[in-house]
């Protein structure tokens, strides 16, 4: 804020300074060219006296040279000239500069004017309600959901604030399914904790008969041992469920259908990864194709394009990034590949798993996230994604349903 009112004051201080410096200029010319006619006078009275004619359009501020009676009765500004014994009124005119110049600070008080306002309006409806929001998002990182974000309806900030309250009541709502789903996996786990104490107590009660020798009947001893056995079932069934609670669904997934075209989709690809890859060299390819309508959240196909193309330059060998498109059984089929695969068939099973990763991302920062999201959205807009490795270049296709 304070800088922007620095700026205004710089601004209008440098155009009152040019304003008053242009002035100063055509005062001076008009003081410096108000005598000419008198040279001109000066010259005209030569030529008559040596050639006893003259040529007013040699002289351009003259307007008229007149002898006689009346010489001295004129309405025009005059002088008196003598030539060869005989006088002559010679009209002049200096022109209207006095004019020009009131006319001239005229419009630059317009201009004026117009600055001023432009400035006013940019700190009213741009430089203020922007540092209204200035804190919102330290807050938000510091995790202060509760933090004021002030409306603002002006066609600057409008959607911006109604795009941070969006996030805010996002991130809001992510902390409450994690804070419930932690309480619901800590009183599963322990429940079960508690369940299994009873067959392992079984376990170890049996184990130690069998130990001291107190069961000298065989059946006794096989019942004892089968008894072992059934607890051990109980307690590996226990661990399943343990183990199935921990591996539930880290993330959840929200899908809104709706239908867009492709070429909106792969229009905003574009635009985002373009320039940032032709800024280190790299190129971003992107095949014919037939516009259509595709059956989709718009944001979450986006997201995983945006997903695959990441991989793509983080494992690609940087020499070509590129997207294709076919058509097949009602559905578009959306491929993007890369040169410089390294990594080994065999793990394509698991490469849309979890915080997996593969050989080749050893030297790669990431968690292994990027396929299972596209996985896992794919499938909530009924679509599907496959993955394959052909000379040395690997293709991700995205299977989106025709509207």
């Amino acid at each position: 804020m304070r800088a922007f009112g620095r700026l205004c004051i710089a601004v209008i201080t440098i155009f009152l300074l040019l304003t008053a410096v242009l002035n100063l200029f055509l005062v001076e010319t008009k003081n410096s060219n108000e005598g000419i006619y008198r040279v001109e006078a000066k010259r005209l009275a030569d030529e008559i006296a040596e050639t006893g004619n003259y040529d007013l359009e040699k002289y351009p501020h003259i307007t008229g040279v007149f002898t006689g009676d009346d010489l001295y009765r004129s309405d025009e500004h005059y002088l008196i000239i003598e030539a060869d014994g005989t006088l002559y009124r010679v009209e002049y005119t200096v022109g209207n500069r006095q004019h020009g110049i009131a006319v001239l600070n005229v419009v630059l008080g317009a201009l004026f004017l117009l600055i001023t306002g432009l400035l006013y309006y940019i700190r009213r409806h741009i430089i203020v309600p922007f540092g209204k929001l200035n804190d919102v998002p330290k807050e938000l990182a510091r995790g202060n959901l509760a933090v004021p974000i002030p409306e603002e309806k002006s066609r600057f900030f409008g959607k911006f604030t109604w795009g941070v309250n969006l996030l805010r009541e996002s991130i809001e709502d992510g902390r409450k399914k994690e804070i419930t789903m932690q309480r619901d996996k800590k009183l599963l786990l322990l429940s079960l904790s508690h369940d299994i104490k009873t067959p392992l107590s079984a376990i170890k009660l049996n184990a130690k008969a069998l130990a001291k020798g107190l069961y000298k009947d065989e059946e006794k001893q096989r019942t004892a041992a089968e008894s072992i056995n059934n607890r051990a079932d109980e307690i590996e069934r226990f661990v399943s469920e343990i183990t199935k609670a921990a591996s539930e669904e880290f993330m959840s997934f929200e899908v809104t259908p709706g239908e867009e075209f492709l070429s909106v989709i792969i229009t905003k690809i574009y635009e985002r990864y373009a320039s940032q890859l032709a800024m280190s060299g790299r190129s971003l390819a992107i095949r014919k194709y037939d516009d259509c309508i595709l059956s989709c959240d718009p944001d979450r196909l986006a997201e995983c394009l945006q997903n695959l193309i990441e991989n793509a330059i983080k494992y690609g060998d940087g020499r070509l990034i590129e997207i294709s498109f076919d058509k097949m059984d009602g559905c578009e089929l959306i491929t993007v590949s890369n040169t410089g695969c390294t990594l080994e068939e065999k793990e394509l099973p698991q490469i849309f798993e979890s915080f997996h990763r593969g050989n080749n991302a050893d030297k790669v920062q990431g968690n292994g996230l990027g396929l299972f999201i596209c996985k896992r959205l794919m499938s909530l807009m009924d679509g599907e994604v496959y993955v394959d490795i052909r000379d040395g270049c690997f293709f991700v296709t995205l299977v989106v349903k025709l509207a």
